[in-house]
């Protein structure tokens, strides 16, 4: 199969449209996660399985096993939730940095 060789403007422009197409599909899937992490955590607040839930140092203990359980799971799915805020942020800086830079080289051609 012959290599495809562009000129350096059509293929810095296809790398950018390949990092934004990239971007939008992780930004898809983390509000997709996202929704549904905050779903869990919320079902899990609405639980009326337990009579007592005590907040301690080392966490959330309940007079239900599976509340506690799920209790933790859910701050974990909370976390990884953050986490992966940021680091769509992150990636949304870098994509929008590109672009602004691409924007000013060509003006300056």
């Amino acid at each position: 199969m012959a290599k495809r060789n562009l000129p350096p403007s059509e293929g810095s422009e296809s790398n950018l449209l390949f990092a934004v197409i990239g971007l939008v599909v992780a930004a898809g899937l983390a509000a997709a996660m996202s929704a549904w992490i905050a779903g869990y955590v919320l079902d899990q607040l609405q639980n009326t399985d337990a009579l007592v839930m005590l907040v301690t140092d080392g966490g959330l203990k309940s007079d239900s096993k599976d509340l506690e359980r799920n209790m933790s799971t859910a701050t974990i799915a909370l976390q990884s939730c953050r986490d992966l805020g940021w680091a769509l942020g992150v990636g949304c800086l870098g994509v929008g940095v590109a672009v602004l830079l691409r924007l000013r080289r060509k003006r300056a051609s």
